[in-house]
């Protein structure tokens, strides 16, 4: 898990145009809070603050506030952005203690390729897309990979079936379909086709009158019967 260090500013006025006056400063306004402390308003590098959310660990990566000399771990809890243009417009740390347990989301990313479901013309469906855990900040997974390969239609890999790290828990339920192994619409529409077809077929050859039974036997042709 990556630690960074981030240099928080505080002073900062409260109000629309104080934090447009920040964003044209190529700074992000912010709020800090948790661990029973007050909310403190602050603001914070973009340049270095991208930096710190870009890395493998994501959004979960561990952050070092430097605050007015005082240091304080925390962790991005919200990222807002603009809806147009996509900006970072605002940020939530939330301090922690690097000995409790804490709740985040880890992304799940799945890895492999079923050759079952390619020769069934089939498709995963992929469910879940990341894993609520409970774990202390130093031993918070960057993501879960999944494996495919085995996958079949009508398949499911569940939370059950992911292995977590030590000192890594879920209270998520454990029978929650994460990926399944799907028929494409496609391959449905096909099916039904060939089936239908099948069935014209079957009428077709009633209605000739073929039933299969091989006796030879039909209406009698006119003088065979007795003079």
């Amino acid at each position: 898990m990556a630690e960074l260090v981030l240099k928080a500013e505080t002073g900062r006025e409260i109000g629309t145009r104080e934090s447009r006056r920040l964003r044209r400063e190529g700074k992000v306004p912010a709020v800090v809070y948790g661990l029973s402390d007050d909310p403190l308003s602050v603001s914070v590098e973009w340049p270095l603050l991208r930096k710190a959310i870009t890395t493998e660990a994501g959004l979960n990566a561990l952050i070092t506030l430097e605050i007015d000399g005082d240091r304080q771990l925390s962790i991005v809890k919200d990222l807002q952005r603009h809806p147009v243009r996509r900006d970072v417009i605002h940020v939530d740390f939330i301090r922690i203690d690097a000995n409790v347990e804490l709740e985040v989301e880890v992304p799940i990313q799945l890895v492999g390729e079923s050759r079952e479901l390619i020769a069934k013309s089939g498709m995963v469906d992929h469910m879940m897309h990341s894993l609520t855990v409970l774990s202390r900040p130093a031993s918070i997974p960057t993501e879960f990979e999944v494996d495919i390969s085995d996958l079949n239609v009508g398949d499911s890999i569940r939370v059950i079936d992911v292995v977590l790290p030590d000192g890594v828990r879920t209270e998520v339920d454990p029978e929650e379909a994460i990926a399944s192994g799907v028929v494409t619409r496609s391959t449905l529409e096909e099916m039904r086709r060939e089936e239908e077809a099948a069935e014209e077929a079957e009428a077709a050859e009633f209605v000739s009158g073929d039933d299969g039974d091989g006796d030879g036997e039909g209406e009698p042709e006119a003088g065979d019967g007795d003079d």
